[in-house]
């Protein structure tokens, strides 16, 4: 499993915000590399035209206002189309980035976001003919309005925020709504870590997150060729962070189901 990530991404005067806190992925990275068994790849910068696949230029002027939110955000979003083509090639990917994306509509965002990573990474996909449908789960603890903003006119991608109030029904949610799906070209992930338990969130545990990337794993074997990535988005309880991503890599790479 590839992980794509540059050191830009541990650079916190980009902005004053929960995402961009000193530290934040630090305690990530530090947990990724304990696992020996994941490649880090160094992301690249997104180009403008790639950018204009979701968002218009007056929105891309106003961001590059600010040039250490614009450099980290254009890594933020080629980190991600990177991640949406190693995942079609079968092999699973997770961009481990900031700034995060799925609130980003077409002409502004809020909530530490700034460029729609996962529309941009599935549009880029799209635009090469490469596919034409696709699912998206966003465990974020909230809903990626952005996201679907960008995607709204794309019928064939079908999108789940589950709502359920506790784990239990959250696991189900997501187990009810994924077996509906006959068939898809790619599986991709809004992955939010502040659905913690001890996070803003306050649900889920470490291992529902390990059971969640299985959820996909195996998902994406019976309906998309095994194609799938994910892209970091939310998650603010610092301690317990970095083994939270680890324990979801995992499972989204290995697929079996913890009990």
């Amino acid at each position: 499993m590839k992980i794509i990530f540059h050191d830009k991404f541990y650079k916190s005067d980009y902005a004053d915000n929960g995402a961009s806190v000193p530290g934040r992925m630090e305690v990530i990275m530090e947990a990724i590399r304990r696992e020996r068994t994941f490649e880090i790849v160094p992301a690249r910068p997104a180009t403008e035209e790639e950018i204009l696949l979701v968002h218009p230029k007056s929105y891309i002027d106003i961001v590059r206002k600010n040039d250490s939110l614009y450099e980290i955000s254009l890594l933020a979003a080629g980190a991600s189309i990177m991640a949406a083509d190693i995942g079609f090639s079968g092999e699973p990917a997770f961009a481990c980035i900031r700034p995060p994306g799925h609130h980003a509509s077409r002409e502004s965002a809020w909530g530490y976001c700034t460029f729609s990573n996962m529309g941009i990474a599935l549009l880029s996909l799209k635009a090469q003919n490469k596919i034409k449908s696709a699912f998206i789960l966003d465990f974020d603890t909230h809903t990626g309005d952005g996201t679907k903003d960008v995607l709204r006119d794309w019928k064939e991608c079908k999108v789940l925020n589950p709502y359920a109030e506790n784990r239990q029904s959250y696991i189900k949610e997501i187990d009810d709504f994924t077996r509906e799906i006959a068939s898809v070209d790619i599986i991709a992930v809004c992955a939010g870590f502040d659905s913690y338990e001890k996070d803003i969130g306050k649900k889920l545990s470490t291992s529902d997150f390990y059971n969640i990337g299985v959820i996909m794993k195996q998902l994406s074997n019976r309906v998309a060729h095994g194609r799938r990535f994910a892209i970091l988005e939310g998650g603010y309880y610092l301690p317990d962070l970095g083994i939270n991503v680890t324990e979801f890599c995992k499972g989204f790479r290995y697929g079996r189901l913890m009990q």
